[in-house]
């Protein structure tokens, strides 16, 4: 039997509620602060991602599906948005169209990396980018938007982490004082930290290893070197939650390795996922645009794992969603009724109402157990002396209340599902 490739999942209709609950919260949200949906492709060439992620980085060293198409062209399906959206963000001339350009995604990426609880192979993402300002405020809308889905959803046990990387200057000052505190302790560290040494060191406060950990807790912090106007920002940002009543926390050693995040970086995690806590992600890129080849536009944004909100709240027990029903199921009482079975369903339905009728040629007995499990609302009988009078017999299965009509009726059923409905 052939299955799904390690690392992908199936998502039934037993499930697909949960989605639909989750995305149209998160469209519902974006639009209240004005953001539009942009649609990306699921490949972009590599040098996309290359540049615009970082080549050191583990994503596009280590997770990157690449292959090479017919055109011998090097394409990878996308592990991420941003870099994506800032290519459309500059190809359509956006910036050009409007000051400030508000967007917002929902879309499967791909990393071929471990997979485990909350994390696959190929997974979900929504997330926000705006382009065009500096202001702080649209930092703190970031974190705002992301906080109010997850609340919205009934999460409880969020924790929101903030900092700042400061502009490009202020960080290089401090990387070369964080390279003078790690000079005599690099063999201490693990191989991996040691490259990032060399290639991009603030990553080494990502190591999960218990020996760099314990090297990087009296490290110097990026945040004690920040710029002037870095510090400001980050005041707005943190007034602006504290007036908003979004609980915060400044962590000092959360970063962004890549050169072109500047200022503000945060992220919101949950306790209710395992080891792979953080459920969404995001800071300021002000360096990003200018680095994929546009003019110099600032830029902030953020990501969030939807399978991972899903399992935090299937652990919290949230989604306590209406089961799912359907308005009117068509019990066909005599066999050389199906035409006229499928006739009223279709009449039904172009007056966008939920119905099913047995396709099967079951008994009575058997359609009405159908019509139990798909929860139907009404019940109604084709068939009988009922029929052959011009009539059907309609069925409130709520209330087994039971009345009959005329066939030639059938829009006052119609109006009386759909008030029941409302």
């Amino acid at each position: 039997m052939i299955k799904a490739i390690t690392g992908t999942k199936d998502i039934l209709p037993s499930d697909i509620r949960k989605w639909y609950h989750l995305e149209n919260l998160v469209r519902k949200i974006f639009q209240n602060f004005n953001y539009k949906e942009i649609r990306t492709p699921i490949f972009e060439e590599t040098s996309l991602f290359a540049r615009g992620i970082g080549e050191e980085t583990d994503i596009v060293s280590k997770e990157m599906y690449t292959f090479r198409d017919r055109s011998d062209t090097s394409i990878t399906l996308k592990p991420e948005m941003t870099a994506g959206v800032v290519r459309a963000f500059i190809e359509h001339s956006l910036g050009e169209k409007q000051p400030l350009t508000k967007v917002f995604y929902i879309s499967p990426m791909f990393r071929q990396e471990r997979p485990q609880a909350g994390r696959l192979r190929q997974f979900h993402q929504f997330g926000a980018e705006a382009l065009g300002s500096t202001s702080p405020l649209l930092d703190a809308e970031m974190i705002e938007m992301a906080f109010e889905i997850l609340t919205r959803l009934g999460l409880n046990d969020l924790s929101v982490k903030i900092n700042s990387l400061g502009i490009p200057s202020a960080r290089e000052n401090y990387k070369n004082e964080l390279r003078k505190y790690l000079s005599d302790k690099k063999d201490k560290l693990t191989e991996e930290s040691r490259i990032r040494f060399e290639k991009n060191i603030l990553r080494i406060f990502d190591s999960k290893a218990e020996q760099d950990q314990e090297i990087m807790k009296n490290a110097p912090l990026l945040i004690d070197y920040l710029d002037d106007e870095s510090k400001q920002d980050f005041e707005v940002v943190k007034k602006y939650l504290t007036d908003l009543n979004i609980p915060f926390e400044v962590d000092p050693k959360l970063v962004r390795g890549l050169d072109y995040y500047t200022k503000t970086t945060f992220e919101i995690i949950s306790g209710k996922v395992g080891a792979q806590s953080s459920l969404c992600g995001g800071g300021r890129y002000d360096l990003l645009v200018e680095e994929l080849g546009g003019k110099p536009t600032p830029g902030v944004g953020f990501a969030a794992g939807m399978e991972r909100i899903l399992l935090a709240c299937e652990n919290e027990n949230v989604l306590n969603l209406p089961e799912p029903y359907i308005d009117v199921y068509l019990v066909r009482i005599d066999s050389d009724l199906m035409l006229k079975v499928s006739e009223i369903a279709s009449s039904l339905r172009k007056n966008d109402l939920i119905v099913d009728y047995d396709y099967l040629n079951r008994s009575v007995k058997a359609q009405m157990r159908d019509a139990n499990k798909m929860n139907a609302r009404f019940v109604l009988f084709v068939g009988g002396d009922e029929f052959r009078n011009g009539e059907l017999l309609v069925k409130n299965l709520s209330t087994s209340e039971q009345e009959k009509i005329k066939v030639s009726e059938l829009s006052s059923l119609i109006n009386k599902i759909k008030m029941y409905g409302s």
